[in-house]
């Protein structure tokens, strides 16, 4: 289902009960950027793809996918991780190519069964192999073609590799030769052991020396590399910032008005996804509920886009009704107008691509 909102804000839920506002400039820097961005939210088992559509309104087009968390956009492909399944997706139009208005129809091309082992943050490497973070194991994998998954590593406090998910381990920022850092909630070696200190246990570690480069984060999540600088959601107090290569000290660029989780770089911009806070013992007790109250405000579900350099929301794009958390967030570089191809229509049956012998 295609749905299409107007800048600025105008009140009223849509027939699926989503509304989908955005600053009044949001829609001029996508289109500036000729690229486009495409979200995930678990809560609701969508996938979402945001672009500017050339007479300046938004476009939204989104499919179901149970549970559907990690993204990984590389090159024409698109990794998204679901509830026991990883699919790729892969833009089956030639460069150039536009039908029906889009430039790109990114259709399902393989999935990999994984199980239900809770696959957060995933990345493509320079070798073109998929490595994803297997949170209720506590390590980093890729997928099998014989096995649910293959284990690469594991953090050093963890004493065994078990299906407990004891540290939550949660994001991976890709380097030039594979993963080069990783994001915990604690250093827990019991089962769910990280719920008990989540406020301010959270570890930066990195991942070819096995060493804990960042200490008392709050539920940190989303580290990304980027020209050598460490960039990470210190999501428990709301705040995104980067970590001083020398002290590992945590120093933060801006505040983002909701659970900030999901992050990709546009130029000297980071787009942050957000969330509402749920209402259960996971979020409770956290920095953010207070940090909120004092700039009086509430959390919010969309995304912020950062200025890098002065740590101003230039942007934004917020989401109210029946979406209330994204997960992840990326960038579809070049593509100006995307669609994807669903499973629950005979469309599926109808999308057909010749190859080439090669």
């Amino acid at each position: 289902m295609n749905l299409i909102t107007t800048p600025p804000p105008t009140p009223g839920l849509s027939a699926t009960g989503l509304e989908i506002t955005t600053s009044r400039q949001f829609c001029s820097w996508l289109a500036g950027i000729g690229s486009s961005l495409a979200l995930t939210t678990y809560q609701a088992g969508k996938l979402f793809m945001i672009s500017a559509k050339p007479d300046g309104i938004l476009g939204v087009f989104e499919r179901t996918i149970d549970r559907c968390m990690g993204l990984a956009a590389h090159g024409k492909s698109l990794y998204v991780s679901s509830l026991y399944q990883i699919w790729r997706f892969e833009n089956i139009m030639d460069a150039g190519e536009v039908r029906d208005g889009f430039d790109a129809c990114y259709a399902p091309q393989m999935s990999y069964v994984t199980g239900d082992i809770d696959v957060h943050d995933m990345g493509v490497g320079a070798d073109g192999n998929l490595t994803f973070v297997n949170t209720l194991f506590g390590c980093l994998a890729r997928p099998s073609m014989t096995a649910s998954f293959e284990p690469l590593w594991q953090p050093p406090f963890l004493s065994k590799l078990a299906a407990e998910d004891r540290c939550h381990l949660n994001g991976m920022a890709m380097g030039e030769n594979g993963p080069e850092y990783v994001t915990a909630v604690s250093e827990s070696d019991v089962a769910d052991g990280w719920r008990d200190m989540r406020a301010k246990s959270g570890v930066v570690i990195h991942v070819p020396s096995g060493e804990i480069v960042a200490k008392g984060l709050s539920m940190p999540h989303s580290p990304r590399l980027r020209d050598g600088v460490l960039y990470l959601l210190n999501s428990g107090t709301g705040e995104f910032g980067k970590l001083d290569p020398e002290t590992g000290q945590f120093i933060p660029i801006a505040f983002c008005p909701g659970y900030a989780r999901g992050m990709t770089f546009v130029g000297d911009h980071a787009v942050i996804g957000l969330s509402l806070a749920r209402d259960n013992k996971t979020f409770a007790d956290l920095p953010l509920s207070q940090a909120l109250d004092e700039k009086q405000t509430a959390a919010r579900c969309g995304l912020i886009v950062v200025d890098l350099k002065t740590g101003d929301t230039v942007h934004w794009l917020r989401m109210e009704g029946v979406v209330t958390e994204l997960f992840d967030v990326a960038l579809l570089e070049g593509v100006r107008s995307p669609s994807i191809v669903g499973f629950k229509s005979d469309e599926i049956r109808r999308v057909i691509k010749v190859g080439t012998a090669s």
